[in-house]
């Protein structure tokens, strides 16, 4: 499972030119799930993004994590996060899980993480064609993946 993780100020995502979902001040994260993805790895993805410490204190030090602001988060399922591009310029989404697998998956991940920061998290349309739009605060983008655990 792979993530971005973007700090934002606030994010939308659209579909056929209507806001399905909208946030303030917290986390736009893209998604991407793998064939051999788990629930383990849900788990332990949520685990990090929960504590993920990157928001201002009063001392303008990033030492606050996404619940202690009371922040929003936003999940959309990104397959391209998978792609394949070491021959030729057309890539390769092969490693991508199919949507049979990666639904379920999905749906547990942004289960457990509105479970870990005790709200909703808002999410896209798997498979439909979205537009999102997001204000980068920081910038601070953080990318994560359960192959690099250790």
């Amino acid at each position: 499972m792979r993530v971005v993780i973007q700090r934002v100020s606030e994010a939308s995502v659209s579909i056929d030119r209507h806001v399905k979902s909208s946030i303030k001040l917290g986390y736009m994260i893209l998604l991407g799930i793998e064939a051999e993805d788990n629930e383990e790895d849900a788990g332990w993805l949520c685990k990090k993004i929960a504590g993920l410490r990157v928001f201002s204190d009063d001392e303008g030090f990033m030492n606050l994590d996404i619940k202690s602001i009371n922040g929003d988060i936003l999940v959309i399922s990104q397959f391209t996060l998978h792609a394949s591009y070491k021959k030729g310029n057309r890539p390769s989404f092969i490693k991508a899980a199919r949507p049979e697998q990666a639904i379920p998956l999905y749906e547990y991940f942004v289960k457990q993480l509105s479970l870990l920061i005790g709200k909703q998290v808002q999410t896209g349309e798997f498979g439909a064609d979205m537009k999102v739009a997001l204000v980068n605060d920081g910038p601070v983008t953080i990318t994560m993946d359960t192959k690099n655990k250790e």
